[in-house]
């Protein structure tokens, strides 16, 4: 039987930084965990873009967009790229758009909210870097497991069957 958020808790809680309880869930998977690789962009998801289409080996990229919702970071196409390009999911300090197609993408999305405009595309945005939102200090390499329930982040990976 494969553990929840609940139970990663219950057995790692010296370990782990919860995230605050912000996010929503948008993509077709409720449930996914990976190593992390982070990148930080505002209202431009051209970074966001190029990652997706690169080979994704069961992580999740977490993306602080300065908690926005002016403009979504991620839509249909890219989601869709995520997905075949074998990404676990994505957490957005941001907004998604496209939602009723993101539901329907094996790909796991959290996100803020939903917005309608897309991004500018001004080629901004820096990837591998520390982020500090949702009340966690995270950084690319450490492992994130994420379900109904919420979202947790830990140095190192847990060996547990999530």
């Amino acid at each position: 039987m494969s553990l929840s958020v609940p139970d990663i808790c219950d057995q790692f809680i010296d370990e782990i930084v919860v995230f605050d309880p912000v996010f929503r869930d948008f993509g077709a998977r409720r449930k996914f965990s990976g190593e992390i690789v982070t990148i930080r962009c505002f209202e431009d998801n051209s970074l966001v873009g190029e990652t997706v289409r690169t080979p994704g080996q069961g992580r999740v990229i977490v993306v602080d967009g300065g908690g926005s919702l002016r403009r979504a970071l991620l839509g249909d196409l890219l989601a869709a790229a995520a997905a075949k390009n074998g990404w676990e999911g994505l957490v957005i300090n941001g907004a998604v758009r496209d939602v009723e197609i993101l539901e329907t993408i094996d790909l796991g999305v959290k996100a803020l909210g939903a917005c309608p405009v897309k991004t500018d595309k001004r080629g901004e945005g820096q990837l591998d870097v520390s982020l500090r939102f949702a009340g966690a200090q995270l950084d690319s390499g450490q492992y994130l497991y994420a379900d109904a329930n919420g979202v947790v982040v830990a140095r190192r990976e847990l060996g547990v069957d999530f």
